[in-house]
């Protein structure tokens, strides 16, 4: 097993400064670079433990806080074990605090990610592939739209509203996609309902975007965090097959 470092880093952008988890392999070389997106939980152990698990597979992996402009991470106090029943007070805060975050505030947000990672020594040279999971999986169809010059591939996992009625829908950005991508689907998500899932669908076919997407059986939304009540180990197993393949074939 690749021995791995984690530090945390502070990012410089528009509106601040976003701090950040870094991970990386410690023998000294620059590795291929994934950005990877967080949930509305943010940056805490789980996703830390995530991206440990990337750069043990020889990656230097960012989990930067979207958050950064209400605090640093943790932004609200979580429990170690998110359940049912702490679910509605969690929400009632970051309700508001997802919903303020513009896609013009994310997007500024990720041309100031990927520059970091651009001047990262740890960081090989060339495009990076991105991984988001609830919310953080638009912030990573986006981020492949917005920036596809930096993106080589792009993958999301239970992630909601991908392909609403919203005039700034992510889908919205597929015709300028150069990237793989590939989308890991909860098929009891009622954020992610079937109409949604097809015009997600639609929109990469028709802008001719390599990629693939699979809904997982019996997985509910947020099936990749073993610190919630609605983790799925046969979807999350799932799910790092089909990411470390993509990654295998991006890099």
């Amino acid at each position: 097993m690749t021995a791995v470092q984690g530090t945390t880093v502070d990012i410089p952008t528009e509106d601040g400064t976003a701090d950040a988890y870094l991970s990386h392999p410690v023998d000294g070389g620059p590795h291929p670079a994934v950005l990877l997106y967080m949930d509305a939980f943010g940056p805490r152990p789980r996703l830390n433990a995530m991206a440990d698990r990337l750069a043990e597979a020889g990656h230097t992996v960012l989990v930067p806080n979207v958050f950064y402009r209400h605090g640093r991470a943790p932004v609200v106090e979580l429990p170690e074990f998110i359940d049912v029943s702490s679910r509605p007070a969690l929400f009632e805060r970051l309700g508001p605090i997802m919903q303020s975050l513009t896609p013009d505030q994310a997007m500024a947000d990720a041309g100031a990610y990927l520059r970091w990672l651009a001047d990262c020594p740890a960081a090989a040279d060339g495009p990076v592939a991105l991984t988001g999971y609830c919310m953080g999986a638009g912030l990573a169809l986006r981020t492949a739209g917005t920036y596809p010059e930096r993106v080589a591939a792009a993958a999301g996992f239970h992630g909601g509203r991908l392909a609403s009625d919203s005039p700034d829908s992510p889908h919205l950005v597929a015709e300028h996609i150069t990237a793989e991508l590939y989308f890991g689907h909860a098929d009891e998500d009622p954020s992610l309902p079937p109409e949604q899932i097809q015009r997600l669908e639609d929109a990469l076919t028709a802008a001719g975007v390599r990629h693939r997407c699979e809904v997982y059986s019996g997985a509910h939304h947020g099936f990749t965090q073993a610190d919630t009540s609605t983790y799925h180990r046969e979807g999350d197993e799932r799910h790092w097959a089909a990411l470390l393949d993509l990654l295998k074939r991006t890099f």
